[in-house]
């Protein structure tokens, strides 16, 4: 496969479906495009496979002691990638099309000046429950340090907030909607619980600063005329510490009207710096947790802004991407010395 730029490669890479689940056709086209780098400076291409036709790919020179890192799904709905004189649009072009490639190109600018010992490991699954990165948690290779990418702005991030991912479930009895003293309405167990979550004192910590609550999607009933016999709610917390506190809230605020039922749970991280770079503080949740310690003492940095992802203005800047490429650069090798 011919050698695509940077900003080619990564609209190459936007313009492939991948949404979670759908990450096939994306790890095969890395899979193919990384093996003449593999190749040619003698390294090793792994396609780890996590489920039928879902698998991670790791591609590494020598002993990989540093791992940069990031994941290959993106979130619904789909859409093509376009560009301006400042901008790559699209489905995934911060989050994280762009990071995959700025890593890449990273890479092939280490290899040509001799560098060897440091890898790359790309995940699926990071959007809905980090499956690629608990699998490739077993699978490790050595790693000493792990360069995770999310779209910080190229400042490395000193804290990430944690999420905690619950269901509310009500269960109730069908009636005729004439005759509702027949029936149990599920949907009001539901907002009467819903109502006490949202009451809820949720944590807040010094560097992180408060956590946050979101009533994400809320389902049940059968029929305007027919009391309702089932309802949901999915809510996802922001954690700035291990969750614990915010649990014990959760099942009181359930109580007995809903069962609480934890879907993911992912703690608050502080993460490591490194000298010369701007640093921030994130409210969004990695894959690092999920690779823990395995893969080596983590580090969070990626061009574009989280503001922009998940929506239907997804872009990253063009000059952010070419400042990724070299920062991605120094800092494996200041972590490899």
């Amino acid at each position: 496969m011919a050698q695509l730029s940077l900003f080619e490669l990564t609209r190459a890479l936007v313009d492939i479906e991948s949404i979670s689940g759908n990450e096939l056709r994306v790890g095969e086209y890395l899979s193919e495009y990384l093996s003449e780098l593999v190749q040619r400076h003698d390294g090793r291409l792994e396609r780890m496979e996590v489920e039928p036709n879902r698998f991670n790919v790791l591609v590494h020179w020598g002993n990989p002691a540093v791992t940069l890192s990031t994941h290959i799904d993106t979130v619904p709905p789909f859409f093509e990638s376009r560009e301006d004189e400042e901008h790559i649009w699209g489905r995934g072009a911060c989050d994280t099309k762009g990071i995959i490639a700025a890593m890449i190109e990273a890479c092939r600018g280490l290899l040509a000046d001799g560098v060897r010992n440091f890898g790359m490991l790309f995940v699926v699954g990071e959007e809905r429950n980090s499956t690629g990165a608990y699998h490739a948690s077993r699978q490790n290779r050595g790693s000493k340090f792990l360069i995770n990418g999310e779209p910080t702005e190229n400042k490395l991030a000193l804290a990430s907030k944690g999420v905690l991912r619950v269901e509310l479930v009500a269960s109730g009895r069908m009636a005729h909607s004439a005759y509702p003293e027949l029936g149990e309405s599920a949907i009001e167990k539901l907002l009467d619980a819903v109502a006490r979550v949202r009451a809820i004192l949720l944590p807040s910590d010094g560097i992180l600063g408060p956590s946050t609550l979101n009533i994400g999607v809320i389902s049940g009933g059968r029929a305007p005329n027919v009391i309702p016999d089932h309802a949901k709610a999915e809510i996802m917390i922001r954690l700035v510490d291990d969750g614990t506190s915010t649990r014990a809230a959760l099942r009181q605020a359930a109580g007995t009207q809903a069962e609480l039922k934890e879907v993911l749970a992912i703690p608050a991280l502080h993460l490591g710096s490194l000298p010369g770079l701007e640093t921030t503080v994130v409210a969004f949740t990695t894959d690092i947790p999920a690779l823990g310690p395995a893969w080596g003492k983590p580090y969070l940095l990626g061009p574009g802004t989280i503001h922009v992802a998940h929506t239907a203005e997804e872009r990253v800047p063009k000059k952010q991407l070419l400042e990724a490429v070299q920062i991605y650069k120094n800092m494996v090798r200041q972590l490899l010395q």
